[in-house]
Protein backbone atom coordinates (compact mmCIF):
# COMPACT_ATOMS: atom_id res chain seq x y z
CA UNK A 1 0.00 0.00 0.00
CA UNK A 2 1.53 3.54 -0.53
CA UNK A 3 1.08 6.62 1.33
CA UNK A 4 -0.79 7.94 -0.83
CA UNK A 5 -3.64 5.24 -0.67
CA UNK A 6 -3.25 4.73 3.19
CA UNK A 7 -6.20 5.24 4.88
CA UNK A 8 -6.84 8.66 6.96
CA UNK A 9 -4.44 9.52 9.55
CA UNK A 10 -1.76 7.11 8.46
CA UNK A 11 -3.97 4.03 9.33
CA UNK A 12 -3.59 4.98 13.24
CA UNK A 13 -6.79 4.08 14.22
CA UNK A 14 -5.92 0.37 12.39
CA UNK A 15 -2.76 -0.13 14.47
CA UNK A 16 -4.73 1.80 17.77
CA UNK A 17 -7.77 -1.22 17.41
CA UNK A 18 -4.72 -4.00 17.36
CA UNK A 19 -3.15 -2.57 20.48
CA UNK A 20 -6.16 -2.08 22.29
CA UNK A 21 -7.73 -5.61 21.26
CA UNK A 22 -4.37 -7.32 23.04
CA UNK A 23 -5.57 -5.80 25.81
CA UNK A 24 -2.19 -3.24 25.82
CA UNK A 25 -3.97 -0.36 26.59
CA UNK A 26 -5.40 -1.82 29.76
CA UNK A 27 -3.80 -0.53 33.32
CA UNK A 28 -0.98 -2.25 34.66
CA UNK A 29 -1.52 -0.81 38.37
CA UNK A 30 -0.52 -3.46 40.19
CA UNK A 31 2.70 -3.08 38.67
CA UNK A 32 3.14 0.14 39.09
CA UNK A 33 2.28 -0.24 42.73
CA UNK A 34 5.64 -2.50 42.80
CA UNK A 35 7.65 -0.35 41.06
CA UNK A 36 7.18 2.55 43.15
CA UNK A 37 7.09 0.60 46.40
CA UNK A 38 10.55 -0.68 45.39
CA UNK A 39 11.96 2.08 44.56
CA UNK A 40 10.83 3.79 47.66
CA UNK A 41 12.53 1.40 50.13
CA UNK A 42 16.06 1.14 47.69
CA UNK A 43 15.33 5.20 48.21
CA UNK A 44 14.83 4.35 52.14
CA UNK A 45 17.73 1.88 52.48
CA UNK A 46 20.28 4.37 50.96
CA UNK A 47 18.90 7.48 53.30
CA UNK A 48 19.80 5.10 56.24
CA UNK A 49 22.77 4.42 54.84
CA UNK A 50 23.95 8.23 54.46
CA UNK A 51 23.38 8.78 58.02
CA UNK A 52 25.31 5.44 58.74
CA UNK A 53 28.05 6.57 56.60
CA UNK A 54 28.72 9.97 58.24
CA UNK A 55 30.42 12.91 57.34
CA UNK A 56 32.85 10.75 55.16
CA UNK A 57 34.58 10.90 51.49
CA UNK A 58 32.48 7.59 50.50
CA UNK A 59 29.06 9.48 50.51
CA UNK A 60 30.24 10.57 46.79
CA UNK A 61 29.31 6.72 46.01
CA UNK A 62 25.74 7.69 48.04
CA UNK A 63 25.53 10.49 45.85
CA UNK A 64 25.88 8.37 42.90
CA UNK A 65 23.36 5.83 43.25
CA UNK A 66 20.83 9.05 44.63
CA UNK A 67 21.25 10.28 41.61
CA UNK A 68 20.33 7.05 39.83
CA UNK A 69 17.33 6.55 42.07
CA UNK A 70 16.46 10.56 41.07
CA UNK A 71 16.11 9.54 37.77
CA UNK A 72 13.89 6.60 38.29
CA UNK A 73 11.51 8.64 40.39
CA UNK A 74 11.48 10.72 36.88
CA UNK A 75 10.46 7.84 35.04
CA UNK A 76 7.61 6.90 37.54
CA UNK A 77 6.63 11.09 37.56
CA UNK A 78 6.80 10.59 33.77
CA UNK A 79 4.51 7.78 33.29
CA UNK A 80 1.66 9.86 35.71
CA UNK A 81 1.85 12.57 33.58
CA UNK A 82 1.29 10.56 30.66
CA UNK A 83 -1.60 9.06 32.55
CA UNK A 84 0.15 5.74 32.30
CA UNK A 85 -0.55 4.20 35.81
CA UNK A 86 -3.89 5.27 36.69
CA UNK A 87 -7.26 5.97 34.74
CA UNK A 88 -8.37 8.95 37.07
CA UNK A 89 -6.05 11.78 36.44
CA UNK A 90 -6.01 13.13 39.93
CA UNK A 91 -4.69 9.96 40.96
CA UNK A 92 -1.78 9.86 38.44
CA UNK A 93 -0.87 13.86 39.17
CA UNK A 94 -0.50 12.69 42.84
CA UNK A 95 2.18 10.51 42.04
CA UNK A 96 3.59 13.04 39.21
CA UNK A 97 3.43 16.15 41.99
CA UNK A 98 4.91 13.79 44.64
CA UNK A 99 7.66 12.44 42.55
CA UNK A 100 8.74 15.21 40.36
CA UNK A 101 8.29 18.26 42.88
CA UNK A 102 8.77 16.43 46.77
CA UNK A 103 11.19 13.98 45.34
CA UNK A 104 13.45 15.08 42.86
CA UNK A 105 12.38 18.72 43.55
CA UNK A 106 11.22 19.53 39.66
CA UNK A 107 8.35 21.47 38.18
CA UNK A 108 5.88 18.45 37.30
CA UNK A 109 2.80 20.84 35.90
CA UNK A 110 5.41 23.29 33.86
CA UNK A 111 7.03 19.95 32.83
CA UNK A 112 3.49 18.28 31.66
CA UNK A 113 2.67 20.72 29.48
CA UNK A 114 5.57 21.12 27.96
CA UNK A 115 6.04 17.62 27.70
CA UNK A 116 2.97 17.36 25.77
CA UNK A 117 3.64 20.15 23.71
CA UNK A 118 7.01 17.75 22.63
CA UNK A 119 4.40 14.58 21.70
CA UNK A 120 2.05 16.55 19.32
CA UNK A 121 4.85 17.84 17.82
CA UNK A 122 8.38 15.60 18.08
CA UNK A 123 11.34 17.40 16.78
CA UNK A 124 9.62 19.88 14.84
CA UNK A 125 11.48 22.88 13.77
CA UNK A 126 9.15 25.62 15.45
CA UNK A 127 6.67 23.66 17.63
CA UNK A 128 8.81 21.19 19.82
CA UNK A 129 10.22 22.79 22.89
CA UNK A 130 12.75 19.96 22.88
CA UNK A 131 14.18 21.40 20.18
CA UNK A 132 14.78 24.98 21.36
CA UNK A 133 18.07 24.01 23.85
CA UNK A 134 19.55 26.96 24.34
CA UNK A 135 22.81 26.18 24.82
CA UNK A 136 22.92 23.87 21.71
CA UNK A 137 22.21 24.33 18.19
CA UNK A 138 19.54 21.27 16.74
CA UNK A 139 18.89 23.28 13.24
CA UNK A 140 20.48 25.36 11.03
CA UNK A 141 18.52 28.52 11.82
CA UNK A 142 19.63 28.30 15.98
CA UNK A 143 23.24 27.81 14.67
CA UNK A 144 23.62 30.59 11.91
CA UNK A 145 20.88 32.26 11.93
CA UNK A 146 19.94 35.54 13.26
CA UNK A 147 19.91 35.05 16.83
CA UNK A 148 23.17 33.36 16.41
CA UNK A 149 24.96 36.67 17.28
CA UNK A 150 23.23 37.30 20.21
CA UNK A 151 24.58 34.35 21.98
CA UNK A 152 27.65 35.76 22.79
CA UNK A 153 31.53 34.46 22.69
CA UNK A 154 30.72 31.94 25.13
CA UNK A 155 27.74 30.80 23.43
CA UNK A 156 28.70 30.73 20.24
CA UNK A 157 31.89 29.13 21.34
CA UNK A 158 29.27 26.09 22.73
CA UNK A 159 27.78 26.12 19.00
CA UNK A 160 31.02 25.31 17.29
CA UNK A 161 32.13 22.86 19.67
CA UNK A 162 28.83 21.41 20.62
CA UNK A 163 29.47 17.15 19.46
CA UNK A 164 32.38 17.23 22.21
CA UNK A 165 30.40 19.62 24.64
CA UNK A 166 27.25 17.75 24.45
CA UNK A 167 27.97 15.27 27.28
CA UNK A 168 29.99 17.71 29.41
CA UNK A 169 26.98 20.01 29.82
CA UNK A 170 24.18 17.46 30.51
CA UNK A 171 26.15 17.46 33.63
CA UNK A 172 24.49 21.06 34.31
CA UNK A 173 20.90 19.20 33.11
CA UNK A 174 19.77 18.85 36.71
CA UNK A 175 20.27 22.68 37.28
CA UNK A 176 18.86 24.19 34.80
CA UNK A 177 15.23 21.90 35.12
CA UNK A 178 15.62 23.09 38.66
CA UNK A 179 16.37 26.83 37.60
CA UNK A 180 13.01 26.28 34.86
CA UNK A 181 11.00 25.05 37.30
CA UNK A 182 11.63 27.96 39.83
CA UNK A 183 10.68 30.38 36.61
CA UNK A 184 7.77 28.15 35.85
CA UNK A 185 6.30 29.42 39.19
CA UNK A 186 7.42 32.86 38.89
CA UNK A 187 5.85 33.28 35.63
CA UNK A 188 2.62 31.61 37.33
CA UNK A 189 2.77 29.04 34.22
CA UNK A 190 1.33 26.26 36.37
CA UNK A 191 -2.54 24.88 37.19
CA UNK A 192 -1.55 24.31 40.88
CA UNK A 193 0.89 27.15 41.55
CA UNK A 194 0.47 26.83 45.57
CA UNK A 195 0.86 23.10 45.62
CA UNK A 196 4.16 23.07 43.76
CA UNK A 197 5.40 26.18 45.87
CA UNK A 198 5.00 24.02 49.49
CA UNK A 199 6.59 20.61 47.80
CA UNK A 200 9.36 22.42 45.92
CA UNK A 201 9.74 24.43 49.00
CA UNK A 202 9.58 21.48 51.26
CA UNK A 203 12.02 19.34 48.97
CA UNK A 204 14.57 22.19 48.81
CA UNK A 205 14.79 22.39 53.10
CA UNK A 206 14.72 18.86 53.12
CA UNK A 207 17.50 18.38 50.89
CA UNK A 208 19.48 20.67 52.14
CA UNK A 209 19.33 20.04 55.76
CA UNK A 210 19.58 16.29 55.22
CA UNK A 211 23.22 17.44 53.37
CA UNK A 212 24.39 20.37 55.66
CA UNK A 213 23.45 18.01 59.26
CA UNK A 214 25.12 14.86 58.18
CA UNK A 215 28.15 16.10 55.95
CA UNK A 216 30.79 18.73 56.80
CA UNK A 217 30.62 21.91 54.49
CA UNK A 218 33.66 20.77 51.77
CA UNK A 219 31.73 17.50 51.73
CA UNK A 220 28.33 18.43 51.61
CA UNK A 221 28.99 20.80 48.54
CA UNK A 222 31.20 17.86 46.58
CA UNK A 223 28.14 15.65 47.56
CA UNK A 224 25.58 17.79 45.75
CA UNK A 225 28.02 18.98 43.14
CA UNK A 226 28.47 15.10 41.86
CA UNK A 227 24.79 13.96 42.84
CA UNK A 228 23.03 16.98 40.45
CA UNK A 229 25.65 17.08 38.25
CA UNK A 230 24.92 12.94 37.61
CA UNK A 231 21.52 13.21 37.96
CA UNK A 232 21.52 15.29 35.08
CA UNK A 233 24.01 13.50 32.98
CA UNK A 234 22.14 9.99 33.62
CA UNK A 235 18.62 11.87 32.61
CA UNK A 236 19.92 13.42 29.28
CA UNK A 237 21.77 10.57 28.17
CA UNK A 238 17.98 8.45 29.08
CA UNK A 239 16.20 11.29 26.85
CA UNK A 240 18.70 12.03 24.13
CA UNK A 241 18.93 8.94 22.29
CA UNK A 242 14.64 9.29 21.47
CA UNK A 243 14.85 11.68 18.89
CA UNK A 244 18.31 13.42 18.68
CA UNK A 245 19.63 12.98 15.31
CA UNK A 246 16.48 12.06 13.61
CA UNK A 247 14.59 14.20 10.63
CA UNK A 248 13.05 17.40 11.93
CA UNK A 249 10.15 18.27 10.07
CA UNK A 250 9.86 21.96 9.04
CA UNK A 251 6.99 24.01 8.74
CA UNK A 252 6.15 23.40 5.26
CA UNK A 253 5.81 19.69 6.11
CA UNK A 254 2.54 17.91 6.50
CA UNK A 255 2.95 14.48 7.62
CA UNK A 256 -0.15 11.90 8.77
CA UNK A 257 -0.30 11.18 12.55
CA UNK A 258 1.71 8.15 12.47
CA UNK A 259 4.64 9.25 10.05
CA UNK A 260 5.24 12.50 12.41
CA UNK A 261 5.99 9.96 15.07
CA UNK A 262 7.73 7.09 13.83
CA UNK A 263 9.78 8.95 11.92
CA UNK A 264 11.30 11.36 14.25
CA UNK A 265 11.66 8.61 16.53
CA UNK A 266 14.11 5.92 17.43
CA UNK A 267 14.08 2.89 19.70
CA UNK A 268 16.91 1.06 21.58
CA UNK A 269 18.03 -1.98 20.84
CA UNK A 270 17.94 -4.28 24.55
CA UNK A 271 16.27 -6.29 26.60
CA UNK A 272 14.98 -5.89 30.37
CA UNK A 273 18.45 -4.27 31.90
CA UNK A 274 17.71 -1.70 29.12
CA UNK A 275 14.19 -1.14 30.14
CA UNK A 276 15.02 -0.98 33.50
CA UNK A 277 17.66 1.69 32.80
CA UNK A 278 16.11 3.78 30.16
CA UNK A 279 12.44 3.87 32.08
CA UNK A 280 10.94 2.38 28.79
CA UNK A 281 11.89 5.38 26.83
CA UNK A 282 13.87 2.93 24.76
CA UNK A 283 10.65 1.92 22.99
CA UNK A 284 10.71 5.61 22.39
CA UNK A 285 8.34 4.94 18.42
CA UNK A 286 5.43 3.05 20.46
CA UNK A 287 5.59 5.16 23.34
CA UNK A 288 4.77 8.21 20.91
CA UNK A 289 2.29 6.38 19.22
CA UNK A 290 0.24 5.27 22.34
CA UNK A 291 1.54 7.41 25.17
CA UNK A 292 -1.25 6.22 27.73
CA UNK A 293 0.18 2.92 27.34
CA UNK A 294 2.39 1.50 30.59
CA UNK A 295 5.54 0.87 29.84
CA UNK A 296 5.27 -2.36 30.38
CA UNK A 297 3.41 -2.90 27.61
CA UNK A 298 5.58 -0.60 25.03
CA UNK A 299 7.44 -4.57 24.62
CA UNK A 300 4.76 -6.41 23.47
CA UNK A 301 3.55 -3.60 21.18
CA UNK A 302 6.17 -3.37 19.40
CA UNK A 303 6.30 -6.49 17.12
CA UNK A 304 2.70 -5.11 15.90
CA UNK A 305 4.50 -1.55 15.27
CA UNK A 306 7.09 -2.89 13.28
CA UNK A 307 5.25 -5.10 11.33
CA UNK A 308 2.30 -2.30 11.11
CA UNK A 309 5.38 0.03 9.52
CA UNK A 310 6.65 -2.97 7.61
CA UNK A 311 3.25 -3.53 5.25
CA UNK A 312 3.04 0.22 4.73
CA UNK A 313 6.52 1.06 3.76
CA UNK A 314 7.46 3.74 7.20
CA UNK A 315 10.99 3.22 8.08
CA UNK A 316 11.29 1.82 11.86
CA UNK A 317 14.31 2.96 13.03
CA UNK A 318 15.80 0.85 15.95
CA UNK A 319 19.75 1.09 16.63
CA UNK A 320 22.05 0.01 20.09
CA UNK A 321 22.21 2.81 22.56
CA UNK A 322 26.14 3.46 21.68
CA UNK A 323 24.97 4.01 17.75
CA UNK A 324 21.81 6.62 18.99
CA UNK A 325 24.70 9.08 20.62
CA UNK A 326 26.76 8.68 17.54
CA UNK A 327 23.68 9.75 15.39
CA UNK A 328 23.12 12.32 18.01
CA UNK A 329 26.88 14.07 18.09
CA UNK A 330 27.00 13.40 14.21
CA UNK A 331 24.24 15.40 13.73
CA UNK A 332 25.34 18.25 15.96
CA UNK A 333 28.55 18.29 14.49
CA UNK A 334 27.19 18.86 11.06
CA UNK A 335 24.75 21.38 12.16
CA UNK A 336 27.40 23.73 13.89
CA UNK A 337 29.90 22.79 10.99
CA UNK A 338 28.94 26.74 9.32
CA UNK A 339 29.38 28.16 12.62
CA UNK A 340 32.74 26.43 12.85
CA UNK A 341 33.84 27.58 8.97
CA UNK A 342 32.87 31.13 10.10
CA UNK A 343 35.65 31.64 12.53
Amino acid sequence: MTRANLPKGGGYAELFAQVREAGLMDRRRARYLVKIVVTALVFGAVAVAFVVIGDSWWQLVTAAVLAALFVQFGFIGHDAGHLQIFASKKANDVVGYVHGDLLIGLGYGWWVGKHNAHHANPNHEERDPDVDLGVFALTDAQATGPSAPRRGPIGRFVIRHQAGLFFPLLLLEGVDLHISAVRSLLARRVPRLRLEIVLLVAHTALYFAAVFLVLSPGVAVVFIVVHQGLFGLYLGCSFAPGHKGMPMPSATEKLDPVRSQVLTSRNIRGGRVVDLVLGGLNYQIEHHLFPRMPRMNLRHAQPMVRAFCDRHAIPYTETSLIESYAQGLRHLRAVSAPARLGT
